[in-house]
């Protein structure tokens, strides 16, 4: 079998990669496991090492990182650029302080010695998404990869070229071959692997019927998974925001990676009162932004990733358009190569239509308006997701209460957009998945937390 990669900026070939037969399955699955008995012994000194040199290469190719993303998947070049320091923040964050994270801990109990330690799992699968193609792979894989544990990929298919590259960089770094396997597979052939006694743990960033399919057949054999799944972001704008600031964060937050983020901003939840000056505001910034040529440096706005993408988003903004919502921006396929959709805004958004109830997963802005802030807060609420939320006042007493106690997401943001960092944990609820990367709390996932006593 083979797997094509597409440009969806032009809509030609790329690439032709060779899928993995079964053999080559079962001898990267016995390589990593057992790598992970040699692995699992070196010292927090020899994995921070590595880290460090991954980093910095890293660091030196990723103008190359940042073109192999925007070939594959339409990501401009400078959000590329950035993805990819990002990814090497997180190796150097985890070099600094993963053996602090993970350090033996005394409880004081009647006992000679009550002692908790934290130790690796085993092989730990990601099932990764296109989005970020990158980010999201060392975001489950350093962490892992600092604890002893190792790793196996399996990528979408349409970033194979940045699956490869990942694995080539973990080997470029100085790392034993089997701490870091791609494996080149399409998704019928992921139960088997899930269920392989070689694998000890799952890790999936996806969509929730993906997600609640693979966490079933991890479940089924009592294996430890961490799911991000989708969200449907609500940002709350109040009465006595910036009304200029908060407009062109929303659009900034609504347009990073040309809309096709878990945490960018989707519904945009307004009092009515001020709904139309911040939609001219709104629409004034969406604007700005430039659509185009991924590998343009000028370029803000990438083509949607594969062609079923961009169908499914126009079709969501379609049907919402005929249960009643506005359209006051965009909304119409362009002519031309390349699967573009331009910046989109609906206003007069409701439950019950799909701008407000899917996750849209592109450049498309829901503006809801709401009454009062019980309202507004009941609107944000009103969402099968809990990933990220925001709200903008300037009432900083007032934002920290909203966001603390009164929004169900994971991720609460005052006046500023939502986004993942390595020292904050990240993660949703709902259905938006369990479980935490980053910080403390994602190399805490993939561990023994063993209670050691003596009597």
């Amino acid at each position: 079998m083979k797997i094509i990669t597409i440009n969806p900026a032009t809509e030609e070939s790329l690439e032709e990669f060779n899928e993995h037969n079964d053999s080559e399955i079962n001898e990267i699955l016995e390589s990593v496991k057992i790598r992970f008995n040699k692995w699992k012994k070196t010292s927090f000194k020899e994995r921070s090492d590595l880290l460090i040199n991954l980093a910095k290469i890293i660091r030196e190719r990723k103008s190359d990182l940042a073109h192999l993303m925007a070939l594959e998947m339409g990501k401009p070049l400078t959000q590329g650029i950035s993805e990819a320091e990002k990814c090497a923040w997180v190796c150097e964050y985890y070099a600094e302080n993963a053996e602090k994270f993970l350090a033996d801990e005394t409880i004081q109990t009647e006992l000679k010695l009550s002692q908790i330690s934290y130790l690796p799992l085993g092989v730990v699968l990601g099932i990764m998404p296109w989005n970020f193609p990158f980010w999201q792979v060392f975001r489950f894989a350093i962490p892992s990869i600092s604890a002893g544990n190792t790793c196996l990929l399996k990528h979408s298919r349409n970033t194979s070229g940045c699956a490869v590259e990942i694995e080539n960089l973990f080997i470029e770094a100085g790392f034993p071959k089997d701490v870091f396997r791609t494996l080149l597979i399409g998704s019928t052939r992921v139960e088997k692997i899930i269920k392989d006694d070689r694998v000890s743990a799952v890790t999936l960033t996806g969509s929730t019927p993906v997600g609640k399919d693979v966490a079933s057949k991890a479940g089924s054999v009592i294996k430890k998974t961490v799911m991000e799944l989708g969200g449907s972001d609500p940002y709350i704008i109040l009465e006595d925001a910036d009304l200029k600031n908060a407009a062109e964060i929303c659009a900034f937050a609504r347009l990073i990676n040309s809309g096709q983020s878990c945490i960018a901003a989707k519904r945009f939840i307004v009092i009515r009162e001020i709904k139309e000056e911040f939609e001219r505001l709104f629409i004034e910034a969406m604007r700005t932004y430039i659509m185009g040529d991924p590998l343009d440096k000028r370029t803000q706005i990438g083509p949607q990733a594969r062609r079923d993408l961009r169908l499914d988003l126009h079709r969501q903004i379609t049907q919402s358009l005929e249960k009643g919502a506005k359209l006051l921006l965009g909304g119409k396929i362009p002519e031309g190569k390349g699967y573009f959709y331009p910046p989109t805004v609906l206003t007069d958004v409701k439950p019950g239509m799909p701008a407000f109830d899917e996750e849209t997963f592109g450049p498309c802005a829901a503006v809801v308006p709401a009454e009062t802030l019980d309202n507004a807060i009941e609107l944000a609420n009103n969402t099968e997701f809990g990933l990220g939320a925001a709200v903008f006042t300037n009432d900083i007493e007032k934002g920290l209460y909203i966001a603390r106690d009164m929004l169900d997401a994971g991720n609460c943001f005052i006046n500023t957009f939502v986004r993942s960092d390595p020292r904050l944990p990240f993660g949703g609820i709902k259905e938006s998945g369990y479980g935490r990367e980053l910080s403390f709390f994602g190399i805490r996932e993939f561990v023994n937390i063993k209670t050691v006593c003596i009597g």
